[in-house]
């Protein structure tokens, strides 16, 4: 089989959430893929190493790891951290419906 012949993941994951386990465990978890995007898309713009990023947030690269995969959500201490150490802003509006993150 080619690379080319197999499923792109945007395939994929439009077949995973016809499964309502996955799908309630997807929609569990898009407040911290929201975060985990912010995290990654601020170390790519600076250039920075995960352990470099954590020297910033005085946290070790593991917890950067944590927070880059997105399975967790995020403490209101923790992104309180990343807005005063990194001069980032975080715009939550949480409504019946769900919630959003915004820059």
């Amino acid at each position: 089989m080619k690379a080319s012949d197999l499923p792109s993941q945007d395939e994929v994951l439009t077949e995973e959430l016809k499964d309502p386990e996955f799908r309630q465990e997807w929609d569990r978890a898009e407040f911290a893929r929201a975060v985990a995007k912010r995290v990654i898309a601020y170390r790519i713009e600076h250039e920075l190493s995960q352990a470099e990023l954590g020297k910033r947030l005085r946290m070790a690269q593991s917890a950067v790891a944590r927070l880059e995969a997105g399975d967790r959500e995020p403490s209101m201490t923790t992104l309180a951290r990343l807005a005063r150490r990194l001069g980032i802003q975080f715009h939550i509006d949480i409504t019946p419906t769900g919630f959003q993150v915004t820059a």
